[in-house]
């Protein structure tokens, strides 16, 4: 039953893949697919889900349990002898970046619906949903030095021409792991209007990454998402395997008939994620998981009860 399941769904992948050739194949499936079951599920809430980028003071209230810390206002909290955080009404108008690690551990995954794959699919839907309000999008393409800057604008033709410019980019090989500082401290130094930004990577990256991380995260409404296959969490059983490092190209051969070392490659891969998620809790960040197998409608929702739950404890 399974396998049967297993075998329609690639099938499914696959004849999706032939169809989308070009930015309005794709944005024409996407909005077919995807948006349109997204509008009869959120039925247009899109604009709770986000801060904006003008956020005027409303009113000072005492600090409560689970509120943002960086909304303390500590001029009065030291006035009072208690915590007290600023409250604000949020401008609509929002401009969103797109951060983009596009390294070539990105194309690992299933032939037909690898990470970078799922990293397009992600990009054209929430610029297709954010656009269409009257909002503005941006990317910056990264592969160990910035490819690319799309600056922001609006409306259809600039998701076709992030649509475009990803789906025409040509590779470059990098010799080392991702190191995904240079990308954030451009984003600092370029991005000076409050904006919402998608950090879009895997997150196999070197460290030293974590303090420019802090620093867009208190500028900006930063939302990182982590894209991931279930292959680099857990070996299958098939056997003798060639491994090959994407970023470094270094080769292995291994036998994942060998349970205890399918046993501690999934827990390598258990404890870097705890290690990441610990990163992101003490930024204050709450991330988004996207897996290559998972829907891209059950994924989006799910950031939607995110944002919505964010945006509670913040008032």
């Amino acid at each position: 039953m399974i396998s049967n399941d297993r075998t329609e769904t690639d099938s499914k992948i696959q004849t999706d893949s032939l169809i989308r050739r070009t930015p309005e194949d794709v944005l024409r499936y996407l909005d077919w697919h995807v948006v349109r079951k997204l509008d009869g599920i959120l039925q247009g809430e899109y604009r709770s889900l986000f801060y904006g980028a003008g956020l005027d003071f409303s009113d000072l209230r005492e600090y409560v349990f689970e509120d943002d810390y960086r909304k303390i206002d500590w001029n009065v909290t030291a006035r009072m002898n208690a915590p007290f955080v600023r409250q604000y009404i949020a401008d609509r108008e929002i401009t969103a970046w797109f951060l983009l690690d596009l390294s070539p551990s990105m194309a690992f995954g299933a032939l037909q619906r690898q990470k970078e794959t799922v990293l397009i699919d992600f990009v054209a839907t929430m610029a297709r949903l954010l656009t269409r309000e009257g909002n503005k999008v941006a990317a910056i393409f990264y592969n160990n030095k910035i490819e690319r800057t799309i600056p922001p604008r609006g409306g259809v033709i600039q998701v076709l021409r992030l649509i475009h410019e990803l789906l025409n980019r040509q590779p470059s090989k990098a010799s080392s792991l991702t190191d995904l500082s240079p990308l954030l401290e451009a984003a600092l130094n370029s991005i000076k209007r409050h904006s919402v930004i998608f950090l879009i990577s895997d997150f196999i990256v070197l460290p030293g990454w974590e303090r420019r991380l802090n620093s867009l995260g208190r500028r900006h409404d930063l939302v990182p998402i982590r894209l991931w296959d279930p292959r680099e969490v857990e070996l299958p059983d098939v056997g003798l395997l060639l491994l090959e490092d994407s970023e470094s190209g270094t080769q292995l051969t291994v036998d994942t008939r060998d349970k205890k070392f399918r046993r501690r490659f999934k827990e390598v891969a258990e404890r870097r994620e705890a290690e990441l998620n610990r990163t992101f809790k003490r930024a204050g960040l709450e991330a988004m998981d996207l897996s290559t197998e998972e829907d891209l409608v059950r994924a989006i929702l799910r950031f939607a009860a995110l944002r919505k739950l964010r945006g509670k404890r913040s008032r």
